[in-house]
């Protein structure tokens, strides 16, 4: 399959987006003190863990798209 240039550079661009978006996402998760991510005693709580898991797996995601893009910018499709 053959991408098109401007298919290409947009999933180059949501792969690095979705980076930028999901690190500074995971910054704000491991420094939360609203008590939604840790408990009192400091501990993790099921919300940590989910959104940590979304963050892992949108991380893998913008991996495997950017990469794509990039492999198809690199191709030089029209």
């Amino acid at each position: 399959m053959k991408l098109s240039r401007r298919a290409s550079w947009f999933l180059l661009a949501f792969g690095a987006w979705s980076w930028v978006i999901w690190v500074t996402f995971a910054k704000n998760l491991w420094k939360d003190g609203s008590g939604l991510a840790f408990d009192d005693a400091g501990d993790p709580t099921a919300y940590f863990w989910v959104h940590l898991l979304l963050a892992i797996t949108s991380f893998i995601l913008g991996t495997v798209v950017g990469t794509i893009g990039l492999r198809g910018v690199r191709a030089g499709g029209k």
